[in-house]
């Protein structure tokens, strides 16, 4: 079984496959390795978002790592010093729009945490005011959900990085890099 995590660098599309003319100059996985012709992603990451992203050509995997009962922790860093009545917001659930609806995120794990130092991405956002980080662990999975929900907190996500799915962690995976695992991930989301 070919599976693989990948630490998704900033720039580019979760997708092997160009589906529109207007992504003709995006970058695409297959870029960073030669995967199988079957391969897909494990869930997204958007083209500004990085970290974490698992591979695999089994359908029924992807759909086990992408329920609702495996965790994804995300670090963002967002645009001001977040406070913790804004971890509050975020850990109880904050009203966000979802194909044009208003929605409540679930509940979830959030805390303050220092700066990861992760190495510099290619394209730094300018920005004159300081920015902290927060951890955020979540088991949905909504349309640039993190992104949204610090929005709505009073803190604009500058950077996003996934670090966790499940038990599997972005550790010192470089990014860019491709490892391909010798076992499936059945152990890890069993």
């Amino acid at each position: 079984m070919s599976n693989f995590i990948l630490h998704k660098p900033y720039g580019y599309l979760s997708q092997f496959v160009r589906t529109q003319t207007k992504r003709k100059n995006k970058k695409l996985l297959g870029e960073l390795f030669d995967f199988p012709e079957e391969t897909m992603a494990i869930g997204r990451l958007d083209e500004n978002s990085e970290g974490l992203l698992l591979l695999t050509i089994d359908g029924m995997l992807s759909e086990k790592v992408r329920s609702k009962s495996v965790e994804k922790e995300y670090y963002a860093e967002v645009d001001g010093i977040i406070d913790s009545i804004a971890v509050e917001k975020l850990k109880n659930g904050v009203e966000i729009g979802v194909h044009g609806e208003k929605y409540l995120t679930k509940k979830c794990k959030a805390k303050i945490i220092p700066n990861p130092n992760f190495p510099e991405r290619s394209v730094r956002v300018r920005n004159h005011r300081p920015t902290s980080w927060v951890s955020i662990t979540i088991s949905e999975g909504k349309f640039r959900q993190v992104r949204k929900m610090t929005a709505a907190a009073g803190f604009p996500t500058m950077r996003l990085v996934r670090v966790r799915i499940g038990g599997l962690r972005i550790e010192q995976l470089i990014p860019g890099k491709v490892i391909e695992l010798d076992n499936d991930f059945d152990e890890v989301f069993s």
